[in-house]
């Protein structure tokens, strides 16, 4: 029986997949965090007071590459090359989601449009990678190998996801929200279809990494299909809702740190 659980149980016990599923996880958290840190040092001069909690944002990024970094370092195995077409924090940049990089590679001060913005395409980004690690969280939270990774990086993009919303919220209330919401509403609709794009390259590695047979292969493409016919239809607008999080100032301290993997 298919199921996420037997999925990624295959993934993991297999140096080679769990290897590039580890690459690839790497990869976007480090980029992701240089992106952060950037967005930190070029926030215009009214909101420096975010700063902070976009910098501790960027310091989780690169902490959760180091982390799984190292779960690949336990095992004796490096990381490998992230093929382009898995490469999902790259290509969302390509496609316009997120702060082009020639802006964040200059220094010239950012809007609070560009704030916005990022917040904006941040919420959207986050809530998906809140929902994996809950997912990874459900099934291996209690794993010797890599449990207590899932649990740590799981709580983070919590917060993560927290803070977006709670900033999100001010800036509507300062005059944002119709920007807001139809920042939202582009990112949410580009993202889905660039996580179904994704998701259909990595299968396709893993399948032939792990000599899946071809029904097995077609039943987890039409699967992702389905998610997404889900996704575009309805399931989009989980990505574009705002409401006050039970974890406010979700990043206003430092960011922990992780001694015991890194």
């Amino acid at each position: 029986m298919l199921s996420a659980k037997s999925l990624f149980q295959e993934i993991l016990d297999n140096d080679e997949s769990f290897r590039l599923f580890c690459s690839i996880a790497a990869s976007g958290e480090t980029q992701g965090g240089w992106e952060n840190a950037r967005i930190a040092a070029l926030v215009p001069e009214d909101e420096r007071a975010l700063a902070p909690k976009i910098t501790r944002h960027g310091a989780d990024e690169d902490k959760h590459g180091r982390i799984f970094n190292a779960l690949m370092k336990k095992r004796g195995l490096q990381p490998v090359e992230v093929p382009p077409e898995t490469d999902y924090t790259m290509l969302l940049e390509k496609h316009g989601i997120g702060l082009a990089h020639d802006k964040l590679k200059s220094d010239q001060a950012l809007t609070v449009q560009d704030i916005v913005t990022y917040l904006a395409h941040s919420r959207v980004t986050e809530q998906r990678a809140s929902e994996q690690m809950e997912l990874l969280r459900k099934h291996f939270a209690d794993h010797p190998d890599i449990g207590r990774a899932v649990r740590m990086i799981s709580d983070d993009e919590d917060n993560h996801l927290a803070y977006c919303h709670e900033e999100l919220l001010r800036f509507a209330a300062a005059g944002h929200g119709r920007a807001i919401q139809r920042t939202l509403r582009e990112a949410a609709l580009a993202e889905i279809r660039m996580y179904r794009n994704v998701s259909l390259a990595v299968m396709d590695h893993m399948g032939r990494i792990l000599g899946w047979p071809s029904a097995k292969r077609w039943v987890l493409a039409a699967a992702i299909h389905a998610v997404y016919v889900y996704e575009r239809l309805a399931g989009w607008r989980r990505m574009v809702s705002l409401k006050m999080p039970e974890r406010r100032d979700a990043l206003g301290g430092p960011a922990s740190s992780a001694p015991e993997f890194a």
